[in-house]
């Protein structure tokens, strides 16, 4: 099952379109979210490597 990040256009943010997270592209829904929930808004710096790199 996808999260939101299926509908990116982003080669990185597709990558994990299919994790089990509820990921959230960085937007201003997202941070509504959270401060609706009170709850902080954790950071990806964007990393990513091949498996042959790690």
């Amino acid at each position: 099952m996808a999260n939101r990040l299926a509908q990116t256009t982003s080669p990185y943010l597709l990558q994990h379109a299919d994790n089990p997270v509820d990921w959230w592209p960085w937007s201003p829904e997202a941070f509504e979210e959270a401060r609706k929930r009170d709850v902080p808004v954790l950071l990806g710096v964007g990393y990513a490597s091949c498996h042959w790199c790690q």
